[in-house]
């Protein structure tokens, strides 16, 4: 492994997190040579629990590189957690709203500076109901258009035994494997020098959305729905619990008969 420059923060989220994923994963990692160690790069990855950035991460990292995130904006507001993402350098996403372009223009910036930006390009946790990637968003094809720099798709799976999503609840017992698999570059070559337009980032973002779907199936050993899940034709909101927990029904007096 190449040596990185690293930064206070981020070496204690390695001296923390590293032990803590060894002792509590088993890992069966593929494809790991299709990253490549230096040079910018952008990584996109389907998201299964609030545990699978440090599962991803820890398999980007042992690559050599360090991954740069692009999380929501509220996680940069909690306490400790905020403090430890923010020093790492990780991107904050301003959902929906008018500074939602200072994201892309960031994760552009790093790139070219020859970093690892990492995208959940469903940017949620999935809806869909096999936890297959749903439609995705196309911020990672506009900055791999925009850059030049390889988009490699990597697939996870195993994650969300250790954390269903949403859940509050681990499940550290028995260990679980986590199954990591990096794929080739997504060949954008044919969308190259054509105008961005909504056409040509919705097909390649498809296309990136396929190869990292099969990716997936290759983990999981079944094939995804034929209908790639889309949040809003599903009737679901796109951001937040789709299932909230109903409130309790008070509980009705007994007669006294």
């Amino acid at each position: 492994m190449s040596r990185r420059r690293i930064g206070g923060w981020y070496r204690l989220a390695v001296i923390v997190l590293k032990p803590a994923l060894l002792l509590t994963t088993k890992r069966n990692w593929q494809g790991a040579g299709n990253l490549p160690v230096t040079g910018g790069v952008i990584t996109v990855t389907n998201h299964i629990s609030y545990v699978d950035p440090f599962t991803f991460g820890h398999f980007v990292y042992e690559r050599g590189r360090l991954p740069r995130f692009l999380a929501k904006e509220s996680v940069f507001r909690l306490p400790l957690l905020g403090r430890l993402v923010r020093g790492a350098g990780q991107i904050p996403v301003y959902r929906e709203t008018n500074d939602a372009g200072a994201a892309y223009s960031a994760a552009v910036v790093a790139v070219r500076a020859g970093e690892c930006v990492s995208f959940y390009p469903e940017g949620t946790l999935t809806r869909d109901p096999g936890q297959w990637p749903m439609r995705g968003r196309t911020g990672a094809v506009r900055v791999a258009l925009e850059t030049g720099a390889p988009l490699v798709p990597i697939a996870q799976w195993g994650a969300q035994e250790i954390l269903p999503a949403y859940s509050k609840r681990f499940h550290l017992v028995p260990r679980h494997t986590v199954w990591v698999s990096a794929g080739p570059p997504v060949d954008l070559s044919r969308f190259a020098g054509q105008p961005v337009t909504v056409a040509v980032l919705d097909e390649a973002t498809g296309q990136m959305m396929n190869e990292l779907t099969a990716l997936l199936e290759e983990i999981r050993g079944e094939t995804a729905p034929p209908q790639r899940y889309d949040p809003r034709a599903g009737g679901t909101t796109w951001y937040g619990n789709p299932n909230p927990k109903q409130p309790k029904q008070q509980k009705r007096k007994r007669s006294g008969r």
